[in-house]
């Protein structure tokens, strides 16, 4: 009762921060992944001309998301209600005060059916920009058309909205209701896209970004690796298009754009290895995309170690199979897994294409062996899920100076105690 008080509260408070100044734009980010290496691509586009808020962790909840909205901080007790006459008192001022932002960039989570709807009863965004729909907490969802449903309502209750043609099968569009839709992506199917001429590690993706705004394509360099990381930086120019900005606006903030951590974030490791850092979460359309980005590197050597993707119900065992399958002993030396479900599962696929793997129950033996067997100039990719698998914790063990240490996920001290607790339960 007290978090539906308190839900209400906050929606009302949105409502009326919107109604005070309706100047403001909103943007939300919806999808089955990707949603956060987006939203700070849009973010860091749309800088390039406007003020713009947004929060850079991933304040995506019922509670959570109207206080990123507002700018306000989320309490660090959120069953204090000293606490939360805090956060109200900071509410008011923020809807009474003049807007200090001309841009509000959100993404919304879901962890089961009706979240997203739920987020359009107080919402009305200018652009609702999906990035993905695949397998998600699929112990709720059970289904992929009910993950679909899910994620496509936002388009149904935004203004327009900008969907990924790349990683949205087609047969969704049914649960599309809005006309004003436009999508992006890679290949020539989409509407805003990028056309790839050249790439190399140091030099990121080089080529032309294509507008159906415009009459001529626009050179520009993306410092990213990974096919889909490309499509997030997309889909910022294209709602920087669509927000009114010029050419070079969108080419430089399209420029600027780099990893977060734990997001496919090149690292460098020992040895001359590099390092691909994609161990914040996992899902099996993040792990094809991630060792598809693994194979494009020319290297002497490529290592992935796999983490269990957690909350894929009864999909796991399949799920993690195709995963396995995706493994190429021609391409991959290595393969190293950790936690259970990628050891049942993951492992015997892999094994069965012919690839070395080993499993381990914690990060820190498979870290250990990856530090064992990689070659200089190795390339290693590190790609699991949060709970129980904390890859970030292998990659400490293969980085070349212990200062990189800070560009890893979850190194609060309330997540290394947490973490400390987990491996300790192990031995």
């Amino acid at each position: 009762m007290f978090k539906k008080y308190i839900q209400t509260k906050l929606e009302r408070a949105v409502r009326r921060y919107f109604k005070k100044h309706p100047e403001v734009k909103l943007v939300v980010v919806v999808g089955s992944v990707g949603k956060t290496s987006t939203k700070i691509a849009v973010g860091t586009v749309l800088n390039e001309k406007f003020r713009v808020r947004l929060h850079e962790g991933n304040h995506n909840s019922e509670l959570s998301a109207p206080l990123a909205i507002l700018g306000v901080e989320f309490p660090e007790n959120i069953r204090n209600l000293g606490h939360w006459l805090t956060v109200f008192r900071a509410v008011r001022r923020r809807i009474k005060q003049p807007t200090d932002v001309d841009v509000i960039v959100q993404e919304l989570g879901t962890d089961r059916p009706g979240q997203i709807p739920h987020f359009g009863t107080y919402l009305k965004p200018d652009i609702a920009v999906v990035t993905s729909v695949a397998p998600e907490h699929m112990e709720f969802f059970k289904t992929m058309d009910v993950v679909a449903a899910e994620e496509l309502s936002a388009v149904n209750y935004s203004r327009a909205a900008l969907i990924n043609r790349d990683d949205i099968p087609g047969v969704y569009a049914a649960d599309i209701t809005n006309p004003n839709i436009n999508t992006y992506g890679t290949t020539e199917n989409a509407e805003y896209r990028f056309e790839t001429q050249d790439y190399n590690l140091e030099g990121g993706f080089s080529g032309a970004f294509i507008a159906p705004e415009w009459s001529v394509s626009v050179p520009v360099t993306l410092q990213v690796i990974g096919e889909h990381s490309t499509r997030a930086a997309v889909a910022a120019g294209a709602v920087g298009v669509r927000l009114g900005m010029s050419e070079a606006e969108v080419a430089s903030g399209m420029a600027k754009i780099r990893a977060v951590k734990g997001r496919m974030n090149v690292l460098k490791g020992l040895n001359e290895s590099i390092i691909i850092d994609d161990t914040y979460n996992s899902s099996p359309l993040a792990v094809a995309s991630a060792l598809r980005a693994l194979y494009q590197l020319n290297v002497p050597q490529r290592i992935a170690v796999l983490g269990s993707m957690n909350e894929l119900g009864e999909t796991s065992e399949i799920e993690h199979s195709a995963v396995g399958k995706l493994c190429d002993p021609i391409e991959l030396a290595h393969v190293i897994t950790v936690g259970e479900d990628a050891e049942k599962y993951l492992a015997p696929a892999a094994r069965a294409n012919g690839c070395h793997v080993v499993s381990f129950k914690s990060a820190l033996e498979a870290g250990a062996y990856a530090h064992k067997v990689m070659e200089e100039g190795a390339a290693i990719l590190f790609k699991g899920s949060q709970g129980g698998i904390y890859l970030e914790e292998a990659v400490k063990i293969v980085l070349h100076a212990t200062e990189e240490e800070d560009q890893l996920v979850r190194q609060s001290p309330h997540w290394m105690e947490k973490k400390r607790a987990f491996f300790e339960s192990l031995s």
